[in-house]
């Protein structure tokens, strides 16, 4: 049984920082993409960012110079660095990752409040 756990979320003003976990548990081989996702409340889920086997990463363009995506070595933990964080990064971020199959975390909460 494959699990993806998020962490790393919270409260934070804007202009802060926040750093993202997802810790990959289980059978899990053969992953060659890795993402993040967040959907706000009354919005569709979007992509944040992803990066894939040759390490080629993909932002989205609201993220772009802010956010940080990063994985170890063993492809079993996803990072996203968030700086300079606006209200409207505020969403649940989701992590994903795809091999054989596509795995999704639980989510975490992401609120950028003054």
């Amino acid at each position: 049984q494959v699990q993806l756990v998020e962490s790393g979320g919270g409260l934070v003003q804007p202009g802060g920082s926040l750093r993202l976990s997802c810790v990959a548990s289980g059978s899990i081989f053969g992953i060659y993409f890795m993402g993040w996702y967040r959907q706000a409340p009354g919005k569709e889920r979007e992509l944040v960012a992803t990066i894939i086997n040759s390490g080629r990463e993909n932002y989205a363009d609201s993220v772009k110079g802010r956010f940080t995506i990063s994985r170890d070595n063993a492809k079993t933990t996803l990072y996203l660095q968030m700086n300079s964080l606006k209200p409207e990064d505020t969403a649940a971020y989701y992590c994903n990752m795809v091999g054989t199959w596509s795995y999704w975390g639980q989510g975490t909460q992401v609120t950028v409040s003054s």
